[in-house]
């Protein structure tokens, strides 16, 4: 299905008409999708960060890491889902 289709029925979709589960089961469907969205656009930065950081520009690489690289990237994630530990901790505690 195309862009063009999907908003087609989108725009003919009258949310008004769902019964009050259909409406709560979609909204739940829109905090899901979101959540996976922020997932992965986490996952891209990290991703593209730790390349940048540890593999030297103008490389190709086709196969494994060699044995700097492969350090390199281990460290840089743990940093990386260490400080958004942090992050969430510290918003959990703003929270209460």
């Amino acid at each position: 299905m195309d862009i063009s289709a999907s908003s087609q029925i989108g725009a003919n979709l009258d949310v008004t008409k769902l019964s009050d589960r259909d409406k709560q089961e979609l909204q739940q469907f829109v905090v899901n999708e979101s959540q996976k969205a922020r997932i992965q656009a986490s996952i891209h930065s990290l991703t593209d960060t730790c390349f940048r950081k540890c593999i030297p520009t103008g490389t190709v690489k086709k196969g494994s890491l060699d044995k700097y690289e492969e350090p390199c990237i281990k460290n840089c994630v743990d940093r990386f889902l260490d400080a958004n530990l942090v992050v969430l901790r510290e918003l959990e505690r703003m929270r209460q």
